[in-house]
């Protein structure tokens, strides 16, 4: 169904957008990637060729493919050039409902007949994005996880009009790049968002509460329930003001359990967003590295 010489295009050169072109161009596909903003490409290929290169080093990846899957990437800042007869669209701009629209509505005239156009966003109406086009049964939510290169997850989500063929043919694209994928109907922060969202919520109100501490928390999850990383360094490095926006867009959708904890608006309120400002739960060096004994604790609040 997927063959390697179809090509595909990426809208959005920030953390998300870098790590979705890495992952169809290693895998073998012609892949641009489009942003309007060129300093922001170069970043992301900066970015993509350290993970190849990277993987070299390991020893996980044959020098030679690492230098051919850098041949499949290209950058463009006109994504009327780049998804001129592309056969997959995926968009990962700002969750910004008209640009998004804006973005699908530009690909869709120039795709290839038939392409798939897909969505990464965790939170937006996919039923309402796909109303840019002309097709909306073509439209699907491809929500990646962050960093792509690890993360083997992918959830679909399905609009109103999103048709079997769209769900057959975007499985199969996942399949090609060694991605699982499960169908998710439209629902406020699908399966992943949500669960993510109360889980970080609750380990908030404990930290608050005195339960335990920062790191007691987040070492309880990893080495009772197998977690790669705790709730709270998890927050730190999606920021915790986007979890705080997740939140209350779920407390405004499905009610007061998803209320969130004073201690995460306190921390926005404070410009503490985790490892991006240097400081969340934890604080960060200038590498981008954790201070060790660095996390709040009952005391200091």
């Amino acid at each position: 169904m997927i063959s390697q010489e179809q090509r595909v295009v990426v809208v959005g050169a920030g953390l998300m957008g870098t790590g979705i072109a890495h992952a169809f161009a290693s895998s073998g596909f012609a892949t641009s990637l489009v942003d309007s903003n060129t300093e922001a490409l170069s970043k992301a290929e900066k970015s993509i060729y350290g993970i190849l290169d990277g993987g070299v080093k390991l020893g996980k990846l044959a020098p030679e493919l690492a230098e051919a899957a850098k041949g499949r990437l290209s950058t463009n800042v006109s994504l009327k050039d780049a998804a001129e007869g592309a056969m997959l669209l995926v968009e990962t701009v700002s969750e910004n409902l008209a640009v998004k629209k804006a973005v699908l509505s530009e690909g869709a005239a120039v795709l290839a007949p038939g392409a798939i156009i897909a969505t990464n966003t965790s939170a937006l109406s996919v039923t309402e994005i796909a109303t840019a086009v002309p097709s909306p049964e073509r439209v699907i939510g491809m929500h990646f996880f962050n960093p792509v290169h690890k993360m083997k997850l992918v959830e679909l989500v399905l609009g109103i009009a999103t048709d079997v063929t769209t769900v057959a043919v975007s499985r199969a694209w996942c399949e090609a790049i060694g991605k699982t994928s499960i169908l998710v109907n439209e629902s406020p922060g699908l399966t992943t968002s949500r669960m993510s969202a109360m889980l970080g919520n609750e380990a908030m109100w404990m930290l608050q509460e005195g339960t335990a501490s920062a790191e007691d928390i987040d070492t309880a999850l990893r080495m009772g329930f197998n977690h790669p990383m705790g709730p709270l360094e998890l927050g730190d490095l999606t920021g915790w003001d986007t979890r705080l926006s997740v939140l209350r867009y779920l407390h405004s959708t499905l009610g007061e359990k998803f209320r969130p904890c004073p201690l995460i608006i306190k921390m926005v309120a404070a410009g503490r967003y985790g490892r991006k400002t240097g400081h969340g739960v934890y604080q960060y060096d200038e590498a981008g590295q954790r201070v060790p004994n660095s996390g709040l604790k009952a005391s200091a609040l």
